[in-house]
């Protein structure tokens, strides 16, 4: 059993929450607003604990980014101390938004928020995943027709063993996995979350996956 934080208690936060939760892990959610946890909790599964964001990356074992990607490199940056020696896993995509509020543009052009946090966070080992589908499917892989394929990418093969361990605990198979190598191949993964935009206004919210096809 080990203890994650997840910063970040929006969909994609507590989707991953109750699924991890649900595998024995001892979850936190690390929220902006703790004093409105009592909120969060009527919507979210038994077990899972909430503290304010700096508390949840101070006293968990692995903490998984869940936060606005345009966001997220000034808040984690601000966490460098509570984060040092940690495995952070990444699941953000740092956009600009189009007036329909989908994404439009990177942030990062020529590099990506994974990278941008390993170097704003040197002594933590980043692993950049699971941003290149619905949230839904990130703990619920199995629900698609097709299988899909969750990226990895990060400096450390220590931690995207670790990562790829919790994967398996989501519903990831191995065969669904697919390391790209270090942590700049992120920028190849986030890249994919401009074809989202296009996919979600002529389908609607329906899960998928960007995956790769054998």
């Amino acid at each position: 059993m080990t203890s994650i934080g997840i910063l970040g208690a929006g969909r994609v936060g507590a989707n991953l929450a109750g699924k991890l939760a649900a595998a024995g892990h001892r979850v936190t959610l690390g929220i902006r607003n703790p004093e409105g946890s009592a909120a969060l909790a009527a919507g979210t599964a038994p077990r899972i604990a909430f503290a304010d964001q700096r508390t949840t990356a101070r006293t968990a074992d692995i903490v998984i980014n869940a936060t606005p990607g345009h966001t997220s490199l000034d808040r984690l940056a601000g966490l460098r101390t509570e984060l040092s020696g940690k495995l952070l896993i990444d699941v953000s995509n740092a956009t600009r938004d189009a007036d329909d509020g989908l994404p439009d543009a990177l942030c990062y052009p020529g590099s990506s928020l994974a990278e941008q946090l390993q170097a704003a966070l040197p002594d933590t080992h980043v692993v950049k995943t699971l941003n290149t589908m619905l949230f839904t499917v990130m703990a619920a892989p199995d629900t698609l027709a097709t299988p899909p394929t969750a990226y990895l990418s990060g400096d450390d093969e220590d931690a995207k063993r670790t990562v790829t361990g919790l994967l398996g605990d989501l519903g990831w198979q191995p065969a669904w996995i697919e390391d790209l190598g270090g942590i700049s191949t992120a920028r190849a993964t986030e890249a994919m979350i401009l074809v989202v935009p296009h996919i979600l206004r002529r389908d609607g919210f329906k899960p998928f996956a960007v995956s790769l096809a054998r």
